[in-house]
């Protein structure tokens, strides 16, 4: 565990299926950066980096280095910027790859501009294409300066295979925000038939750290309007009736069973719920609950068919 990682977090991800044009990683990359828009980050604070996997694949095929190592190649240069390159160099080398290639690899993902990977690979190169293109996408959807070009960026995961991206604090002071790309082979890989596919996983935990020093962190505190508690058992069902009632009127229920009435008021108040609603068993029988209302301590009783 550190900064940003935790053993457990909740994650969002958006991921398209069937569309094989650069369109899905361009609406994606949008989706992300409307996030951050509307949590109150700019581009100043965040930006994305993106490459293709394509790029080192290119690269591997002008130096000749077989198919079956380029998983390994993937996993070893996604160290750049955590290790060394002298480290970097020597686990490439372990793998048995020559020193000029080793060489040829490193100066290419050293990379931060379009124009000169094009230089190296050519125009007609289909990972200098897709980037192009996408590229193209960012000016027309408005966020080209969140985005820019770092052949480094290949992803540790191996099922990808084309356009990837992380976003990442300005500062540096971060791990990656989120990251994804192109994952056109991955079905086949749990027994299914391949669709081209694309997507993104967004933690909670590093964007977390960002907007609590942004001074963005918005207020997630939990909204509950009604904690619904049966006083006996034989009002489980009842309990369950009015639960169902409020719920269809819009409002956010909590029915609460097998506890303690002391701990249901204290309950009701850690939550900050509005009202707490008893269904005992002389008020059902007269067909009413009891309801408390937590911000002015006002008891009264009411009939179960009218509580709105």
């Amino acid at each position: 565990m550190t900064r940003g990682r935790r053993r457990e977090h909740y994650q969002w991800n958006m991921d398209m299926f069937g569309v094989p044009k650069v369109r899905a990683e361009a609406e994606l990359l949008h989706a992300i950066v409307l996030l951050f828009q509307r949590l109150g980050v700019t581009s100043s604070d965040v930006g994305i980096r993106v490459s293709s996997r394509k790029v080192l694949q290119a690269v591997l095929n002008i130096y000749s280095v077989p198919e079956h190592l380029f998983t390994e190649v993937c996993v070893i240069v996604d160290k750049l910027g955590k290790m060394t390159r002298e480290e970097i160099e020597k686990e490439l080398i372990s793998t048995g790859l020559s020193s000029v290639a080793v060489q040829g690899i490193i100066d290419v993902l050293s990379l931060e501009s379009l124009s000169k990977l094009e230089e190296v690979l050519g125009s007609g190169v289909e990972a200098v294409a897709d980037l192009k293109k996408l590229f193209s996408f960012a000016e027309q959807y408005g966020y080209a300066d969140w985005i820019c070009f770092d052949a480094s960026v290949v992803r540790g995961l191996a099922y990808y295979t084309g356009i990837v991206f992380e976003a990442f604090d300005r500062e540096g002071k971060l791990r990656a925000i989120c990251g994804g790309g192109r994952y056109d082979r991955l079905l086949s890989t749990f027994g299914s038939e391949d669709i081209r596919a694309c997507g993104f996983g967004f933690g909670d935990a590093v964007i977390v750290e960002l907007l609590k020093e942004k001074g963005l962190l918005p207020d997630l505190s939990r909204q509950v309007d009604d904690i619904v508690f049966p006083l006996d058992e034989e009002l489980e069902g009842p309990a369950s009736s009015i639960a169902s009632s409020l719920r269809k009127k819009g409002r956010s229920v909590h029915l609460v069973e097998d506890k303690r009435l002391k701990w249901v008021f204290k309950h009701t108040e850690r939550i900050n719920a509005s009202r707490l609603v008893l269904v005992g068993n002389s008020e059902w029988d007269r067909g009413m609950v009891q309801v408390k209302i937590l911000s002015t301590r006002e008891e009264f009783e009411v009939k179960a068919g009218e509580l709105e």
